[in-house]
């Protein structure tokens, strides 16, 4: 499928910059900045259309579903990175992440950009994932036209799945073929047509506001605190045990042990604290869909 390239801002130039290459140094990192920050103003304006997207898909995701991200280049690392990062910061379950790159790991270091318009390769991969009724698909794509993106979401909603397309453009096949939109219409960058810039940036930023958020609202953070987080160094080990001193108190060698009976588990240690067994604190968790505010409301009603 082609797009008239008038239809692609993102791809047009701006006559600001057309110099560019001879500015002052300060000049360029300027300009430079003033694009970043537009493109996190973009994001504001999109709070919206994010709500939407989150209100869609806390239920698929407390019944069970799985998160994915697919997307190429610029656009697909920043949806991979992203979501990588759920699992350590909020003990996101793994094989509830599926993470789809054009050109596969190998794209994840060294470009592979003609990938990008495998729409064959993007349904294949998807497949093998059985995308299902429960499971909320990120495509992310500045141009909204990428056809690997397009093709695997096209694939996602027609089996049922939560589809979301995240775009810098406001048209574009990405929108048409998903249930929901992200648009972030970030216009020409200053170098034009490279979109690791303000698109880059306003994606990157878009999605922070969606997976926290969707964190949040999941039950994996209390009190501002990451109380699902996976402690795996010893940075993480002293800032686990200052989370469940600061929510439940207790000496440190009190701490310690709650934190090493639930695996170094925050949520669970501070129910321990509260003084539930491992096996209460999990069934009133179950209960309270993760949400360890409700089960501290009730036990505190109780």
């Amino acid at each position: 499928m082609t797009m008239s390239t008038e239809l692609i801002a993102t791809e047009g130039a701006d006559p600001r910059y057309t110099d560019l290459d001879i500015w002052p140094t300060a000049s360029i990192l300027d300009a430079l900045a003033e694009a970043q920050l537009a493109a996190t103003a973009v994001v504001r304006t999109a709070v919206p259309e994010i709500e939407r997207v989150v209100e869609a898909a806390v239920p698929k995701l407390l019944s069970g579903g799985r998160l994915f991200y697919v997307g190429a280049g610029t656009s697909g690392r920043i949806g991979l990175q992203d979501g990588v990062e759920l699992v350590p910061t909020f003990g996101w379950p793994p094989e509830r992440l599926v993470l789809l790159l054009a050109g596969g790991t190998g794209a994840v270091f060294q470009a592979a950009e003609g990938a990008e318009d495998d729409e064959d390769q993007a349904r294949t991969d998807i497949l093998a994932h059985a995308p299902g009724p429960n499971d909320v698909v990120l495509g992310i794509a500045a141009s909204g036209a990428t056809p690997y993106a397009c093709a695997a979401i096209s694939v996602a909603r027609e089996k049922g799945s939560l589809t979301v397309g995240i775009s810098c453009n406001a048209q574009g096949r990405l929108l048409r073929v998903s249930e929901l939109a992200i648009r972030l219409i970030t216009g020409p960058e200053v170098v034009s047509g490279s979109t690791r810039l303000k698109a880059g940036t306003a994606q990157k930023a878009a999605l922070n506001l969606l997976s926290t958020t969707l964190m949040a609202r999941l039950g994996h953070v209390y009190r501002g605190l990451m109380v699902d987080m996976r402690v795996t160094n010893a940075k993480l080990q002293r800032r686990a045990v200052r989370m469940v001193q600061q929510l439940a108190g207790g000496s440190e060698e009190e701490i310690v042990a709650a934190l090493q009976e639930t695996g170094g588990n925050v949520k669970r240690a501070v129910l321990l604290r509260h003084g539930l067994s491992l096996a209460e604190a999990e069934t009133r968790l179950d209960m309270a869909d993760g949400s360890l505010r409700t089960v501290l409301a009730d036990l505190h009603q109780c």
